[in-house]
């Protein structure tokens, strides 16, 4: 053992718990132990691995990340020097749902499992402090976790559109340091299935079932707190989201409560008996198909170009008059699901071609209309990787090729899920749309400065990212480091707007249309709601805006007094009209088996439907004028 590894042994040493071990006890550990370095974003262990040892921290700082289903990593806590990493192995039986990645230089005394084991065994006070500290860490998992946003044959269309808040139930909740026969008492008197346990801030730290609590008294544990026999890692849903992102969850046996969050705290809950007025689902089980789906191919065939009965009912929403933008959304976010899986997928090739995890951090991110969750059923691929910065790395272009490589697989996986290649190469496979995060800002801000007329098109694809899959923190910092800088970009401005009026509205100064080629067609996307949207990106990237979405761009700039109310409607009315169409024509292209493109012939419309696409034409125009006019005085003009 040479004379730093000696030093830093005498430190461990003296540190609690290795304090409470015998000389003899902790030689053995001294004996067995290895020094270790991590550099910045590389990874002490993944959640994966088969052989996961015990660190213990020298130097530096560490990060403990969650990996949940949904895709999303959450961070969950924090690492200081002293710390012993990897203790809650003991009790998880050598799986683990984390991972630990060095957010500075880490160096630590990596101790032998078995070691460790062997001791804890032999010295009672040792043992009680290690498992005292990864009880502690479990109970307390979910004070740390920031919550997020955590998804004849008529269906019950009303609830595929209706959001949550609109069906869930008043919540039940009960305090952490309540005792499990006060809690089943609770629970009898208001004849519910479950409760949901919260801290003293009134956040949720876990769901009590009727099941937990009868196995809980079987056990004689009358008396003992509900934290020790709650769901401490149950499924949420925040109180916007659509009634069928949290259907699929009651399909698994193990789901009986599902809390709804307002934010970080419960606002309601949903059982399986909320949705009894639900008839048996067609989507409910293609996205049961997906989320369980084991190869790609499986997943593929679940997608919505591929399966009949998604466009019958995404039809069935249209003539129920579902809001179209809604409609839109609900595609999207379908469309999310199916990238999700098939990222999930990848991973798992990787790992049995030998190519193991991700060997740093990384934000799968969609662009273009999915990324504003505004998709029909005629979009490619626009995809992404924001990675974290590895350049510093020994091993920085294993890094590259591990990424390129995986990204190869999923962008395949998607043409096979019925994602075109975007002809643009857009795709995160490229160079050029994988790149560590602080060569992403280094872009943005060249793009910023010198972007020309071409260049300026892939920004207004990239612009509208929206993360799916990863470490979201990764595309949220981005976005906070790039907005105030883009704002403050004239010449890119001036290339936004020079590019929203390539293609003009199809409507003359007298308000008729002006349809042009033997087809007198209209392309619905570029000529009109291209319009829409584009005019919309230039005011929210003038003003700050972070939104992706049309939507919610239109909402912040309603706030901001910088379009008026009745602007503002009219955009949303206009969308509704234009994403219909568009939606009608995709589904009849699907059905009779032609290629989908966004084409349609005014003339072959009913007399009341050609009169609301004039007006939702003439509203794109103004939109597009309201921007150029806009610039015009921005430059004094």
């Amino acid at each position: 053992m040479n004379q730093s590894l000696n030093e830093q042994t005498t430190m461990m040493r003296r540190s609690f718990p290795f304090d409470l071990l015998s000389d003899e006890q902790f030689q053995r550990i001294a004996d067995r132990t290895v020094r270790s370095s991590f550099e910045v974003n590389e990874f002490l262990f993944r959640e994966d691995e088969e052989e996961i040892e015990i660190h213990f921290l020298l130097s530096g700082l560490a990060k403990n990340i969650l990996h949940r289903e949904d895709g999303k990593d959450i961070s969950v806590r924090f690492y200081y020097p002293g710390d012993l990493i990897g203790v809650m192995i003991l009790l998880a039986g050598g799986s683990m749902n984390f991972s630990v990645k060095a957010l500075e230089t880490c160096d630590t005394i990596k101790i032998r499992r078995e070691v460790l084991l062997e001791l804890m065994g032999e010295n009672e006070t040792f043992s009680e402090v290690i498992l005292s500290n990864i009880g502690d860490r479990m109970k307390s998992l979910y004070d740390e976790i920031k919550k997020e946003r955590s998804a004849g044959d008529r269906e019950n269309i009303g609830l595929f559109r209706t959001r949550v808040n609109a069906i869930m139930e008043r919540p039940l909740t009960c305090r952490r340091e309540l005792a499990l026969d006060e809690a089943a008492t609770l629970l009898a008197s208001h004849h519910a299935a479950g409760l949901i346990v919260t801290n003293r801030r009134g956040e949720i730290v876990g769901v009590l079932t009727q099941q937990r609590v009868i196995r809980g008294l079987l056990h004689g544990a009358r008396e003992e707190e509900v934290s020790r026999w709650m769901d401490d890692q149950p499924v949420t849903i925040q109180e916007d989201a659509f009634s069928y992102e949290v259907l699929t969850f009651f399909k698994d046996d193990y789901v009986d409560i599902v809390p709804v969050m307002r934010g970080e705290k419960p606002a309601g809950m949903l059982t399986a008996e909320s949705f009894l007025q639900l008839q048996d689902s067609h989507y409910l089980h293609l996205s049961y198909t997906l989320q369980h789906a084991k190869t790609i191919r499986d997943a593929a065939s679940v997608s919505p170009n591929h399966h009949r009965s998604f466009i019958e009912f995404t039809e069935a929403l249209l003539e129920e008059r579902t809001h179209p933008t809604e409609v839109a959304e609900f595609i999207s976010s379908y469309n999310d699901q199916i990238h999700r899986r098939m990222i999930q997928l990848c991973l798992q090739q990787m790992k049995k071609e030998g190519y193991g995890s991700p060997p740093v951090e990384f934000c799968f991110i969609v662009m273009g209309s999915q990324g504003r969750k505004e998709q029909a059923f005629s979009s490619d691929q626009d995809n992404g990787l924001i990675l974290d910065n590895y350049k510093h790395l020994d091993n920085w272009r294993g890094v590259e090729d591990y990424f390129h490589r995986f990204a190869g697989k999923v962008n395949q996986a998607l043409v096979e899920a019925g994602f075109p290649e975007c002809p643009g190469g857009i795709m995160a496979r490229e160079r050029r749309w994988c790149r560590e995060i602080d060569e992403w800002k280094r872009e943005v801000y060249r793009w910023a400065k010198e972007s020309d007329a071409e260049e300026v098109r892939d920004f207004t694809i990239f612009i509208d990212y929206r993360p799916v899959y990863g470490d979201f923190t990764l595309a949220e910092s981005l976005r906070d480091e790039i907005t105030e800088r883009i704002q403050k970009a004239g010449l890119l401005h001036a290339y936004l707007m020079k590019d929203t009026i390539r293609f003009r509205v199809p409507v003359n100064t007298f308000g008729r249309l002006t349809l042009k080629g033997k087809q007198k067609t209209i392309d619905l996307k570029k000529s009109a709601l291209m319009q829409i949207v584009n005019g919309v990106r230039i005011f929210a990237i003038r003003y700050g805006i972070k939104e992706a979405g049309t939507s919610a761009r239109l909402d912040q700039l309603e706030k901001l007094e910088v379009f008026h109310p009745r602007d503002v409607k009219n955009a949303r009315l206009a969308m509704d009209v234009l994403l219909y169409h568009r939606l009608r024509r995709n589904i009849f292209q699907l059905k009779h088996d032609r290629p989908l493109s966004n084409e349609l012939s005014p003339m072959e419309l009913e007399k009341e439907d050609r009169r609301q696409l004039k007006e939702a034409l003439i509203v794109a125009k103004r939109m597009q004028q309201m921007s150029e006019l806009s610039f015009q005085r921005s430059r004094g003009i």
